[in-house]
């Protein structure tokens, strides 16, 4: 059976963010950080080597493949930042519209900086995922801690 590579770990959130090179880059982790915490009111938790999530759904697809990943999280990459929202939402389109310059892949969206981005979407952003995820996999397969 498949198993996710990217699984909580016990490591620092803070010693991962220290260990950050770019000094901006380090600055702008920081505050993301306060943000999802603030937003989300879970305590942040490594997923792999580096990515910062919060909480965590299970989920279960048609095909029988089942497992767990994390609401939200961000990642600070040496090229931009991963941000990691639910996908299959309009409403995540709708609101990317006004968030300012960024990218999207298929999962992640990528912003180089946060002062690129209007840190009040990101926090509609936030919400709006976790209540899609809720919504989508029931709130019984939600962990908000």
């Amino acid at each position: 059976m498949y198993k996710l590579k990217t699984q909580p770990t016990d490591e620092s959130v803070v010693a991962f963010i220290e260990s950050v090179e770019s000094p901006k880059k380090r600055e702008d982790a920081f505050k993301l950080l306060d943000i999802f915490t603030e937003t989300t009111g879970m305590e942040p938790k490594m997923w792999g080597e580096s990515i910062i999530g919060y909480g965590a759904y299970h989920y279960k697809y048609a095909s029988g493949h089942e497992g767990d990943a994390m609401l939200v999280g961000f990642s600070p990459r040496k090229a931009r930042f991963s941000l990691y929202f639910a996908t299959g939402d309009e409403k995540r389109e709708d609101l990317l519209k006004d968030f300012g310059k960024h990218k999207t892949g298929k999962v992640c969206v990528y912003v180089n900086k946060l002062d690129d981005i209007d840190t009040d979407v990101l926090k509609q952003l936030i919400d709006q995922s976790i209540a899609f995820l809720a919504e989508t996999y029931g709130e019984k397969n939600i962990t908000r801690k």
